[in-house]
């Protein structure tokens, strides 16, 4: 069996010097568009969560880039659909946003189990497209960031 998911995720808004946002499609929620995003394991640091996350799903090495912390941390409630994930009675999640600032538009290998595309847009059409708030929030924080 697998082990339940921690409830503490990171963010990683992916995007280049000029302003576009690096967007992914979930394979299991075809029409959800994100950033990089993923779960806490057990004794890892948030920092080591975001690189691992963003080689899994993209497979680019944040380490070779610049990867900050952006100290913004959002409480939420878990999507129904999610919660199976989780321990019983888990229904929140505290999310650490992190970006990753790139010289220009890299190569993409996607996770095919778990998106299906990608996306490269400007930071404003990037915010409209995500289904998570708090993904089209961090994103509309790029411009402070270039």
């Amino acid at each position: 069996m697998t082990p339940h998911k921690i409830p503490v995720s990171v963010l990683v808004v992916i995007y280049t010097v000029d302003g576009e946002v690096l967007l992914l499609e979930r394979a299991d929620a075809p029409g959800f568009w994100q950033s990089v995003t993923g779960s806490q394991d057990e004794g890892e640091t948030l920092e080591q969560t975001a690189i691992r996350e963003v080689r899994e799903e993209t497979g680019l090495d944040a380490a070779q880039f610049e990867l900050s912390p952006w100290d913004i941390e959002t409480r939420f409630e878990i999507y129904e659909r999610w919660r199976h994930r989780y321990a019983p009675g888990v229904t929140h999640n505290t999310e650490h946003v992190f970006g990753l600032r790139l010289p220009s538009r890299l190569p993409v290998v996607l996770a095919p189990q778990e998106h299906l595309r990608y996306l490269w847009l400007p930071w404003p059409r990037a915010a409209e497209r995500c289904f998570s708030p708090s993904n089209a929030a961090a994103i509309r924080l790029v411009p402070r960031r270039l």
